[in-house]
């Protein structure tokens, strides 16, 4: 029994159809944003949650997490339109068991479906790969991406920069204090060095 996540009905509509080709998997449920998310979960529960990581209001990543404290056998599964080298560990950390780019799902997801529900981890080979060598290496920090440095949080507030929002704006998105997405963002000044607000918002 699986519940789809995604604020796309066309992308819902998609990922459904393709999920029909597998045959143990029923989907019972859609939901198009983070708090229709958690109710279908209640209501229906399903044994996986396949979602997407950006959607608006929420960020995935809190969601990943907000399921799992209410469902902790829940089998979550991450497609996204972003970059697996930003967002999977990201996701992993979180709880999901696998990450699935969009421009690779007809290929993919049957498959990756497959591995988590018998309980393994997946993502792609070139993931897997960059994740092998980082451990020979002994490299800190997640690929080398000088993003990985910022918390969930504070990359979410970077996002919502860069698409220019206001202070206040992000505040209300993520229901948080001015103050405190102001303190996010000198912390990611910080973090990534730039000199002021400009320069982090190029």
């Amino acid at each position: 029994r699986l519940l789809v996540v995604d604020d796309y009905p066309v992308s819902r509509h998609g990922i459904c159809q393709l999920l029909s080709q597998f045959g143990d998997v029923t989907v019972c449920a859609e939901a198009s944003n983070a708090p229709l998310a958690l109710e279908a979960m209640r209501v229906h529960k399903p044994e996986v949650a396949l979602l997407d990581v950006s959607m608006p209001g929420a960020n995935g990543i809190e969601l990943i997490k907000h399921m799992l404290a209410e469902q902790p056998s829940l089998i979550i599964l991450v497609i996204s339109m972003h970059d697996e080298s930003l967002y999977a560990l990201r996701a992993l950390r979180a709880g999901a068991r696998g990450y699935v780019m969009k421009q690779q799902a007809m290929e993919n997801l049957l498959e990756a479906l497959r591995k988590v529900i018998s309980g393994g981890i997946y993502v792609s080979p070139q993931l897997t790969e960059k994740l092998i060598f980082k451990a020979v290496q002994g490299s800190e920090g997640d690929l080398g991406s000088p993003v990985d440095k910022l918390s969930d949080r504070e990359l979410e507030v970077l996002q919502l920069f860069g698409r220019d929002k206001t202070t206040r704006e992000i505040a209300d998105v993520l229901h948080l204090s001015v103050k405190t997405v102001e303190t996010h963002r000198m912390h990611i000044k910080e973090k990534l060095g730039f000199k002021d607000a400009d320069e982090m918002m190029r």
